[in-house]
């Protein structure tokens, strides 16, 4: 099945996604800020899936895409939740290897340790595009907090499009809420950064700062020089599926 599908929250809206079922752990995307599953990354690593033969699920958050619900009212937790829900619908006793872009590499980290609390070794791998754990504080400066303190809405310019860049005051509180690069972030895990340099929206210095907070001994940053904060370009997104390959493949090595 590749056509969109929903999944019906219990006590919520319906969650679009995709799904390709294959052979190994199954690759699941989280797309960024206001993003969904029709992105380039999300369809390139899909469409490689399908043709490889490997297990792959897309989604929109709530509020994203083509699921139901209001953007104001998303949350990392209530995004890591829908993301956990449908994990636990479509692949149930089935390991993971979650592949977090921008903001949904704050929440691959959630996601992961939610998982880890029921079962460790669920989840496989993860792979970082401009992983953007944090940004709730190291993304505003002290006059944009202190606006979202007192609970009005952030708006800023978008550089992707003609519309601003809201912030609502409820995403911010729960992001601070969920910060992890001052501790040790115990996933154990394989993880593969990419991150481009020239990223005008994530410091390259956080994915340093991500490698040294994962417990994990299996870590690698990948810098590229000329790289942006999308990392669309075609390089690097056969860089990003070179990557998920080469995971993989060490994970099979692992368990044969």
């Amino acid at each position: 099945m590749t056509e969109i599908a929903y999944h019906q929250l219990p006590a919520g809206p319906r969650i679009a996604y995709r799904f390709t079922d294959g052979t190994g752990p199954v690759l699941v995307f989280l797309p960024g800020y206001m993003s969904d599953m029709a992105g380039s990354k999300a369809e390139a690593l899909f469409g490689w899936a399908r043709a490889t033969g490997r297990a792959c699920l897309l989604l929109d958050y709530s509020g994203c895409g083509q699921s139901g619900g209001s953007f104001a009212e998303g949350t990392l937790s209530r995004w890591r939740d829908e993301v956990l829900a449908l994990v636990a619908a479509l692949c149930a006793g089935r390991r993971l290897v979650l592949v977090g872009s921008s903001m949904g590499g704050w929440l691959m980290l959630l996601v992961a340790l939610a998982l880890n609390d029921s079962g460790p070794g669920r989840v496989a791998g993860l792979v970082g595009i401009a992983a953007a754990p944090d940004f709730t504080e190291w993304g505003f400066d002290e006059a944009q907090q202190a606006l979202l303190a007192t609970g009005e809405v952030l708006l800023e310019d978008n550089p992707y499009g003609p519309e601003p860049t809201p912030t609502h005051p409820g995403f911010w509180r729960d992001g601070q809420g969920n910060v992890l690069l001052a501790g040790e972030i115990a996933l154990d895990c394989p993880a593969r950064l990419l991150q481009g340099q020239a990223d005008a929206d994530v410091p390259w210095d956080v994915a340093l700062r991500l490698v040294r907070a994962l417990r994990s001994a299996d870590v690698q940053a990948i810098l590229i020089k000329d790289g942006d904060h999308r990392l669309s370009r075609e390089a690097d997104i056969a860089l990003l599926l070179r990557t998920v390959q080469a995971l993989l493949g060490e994970l099979a090595g692992q368990e044969s």
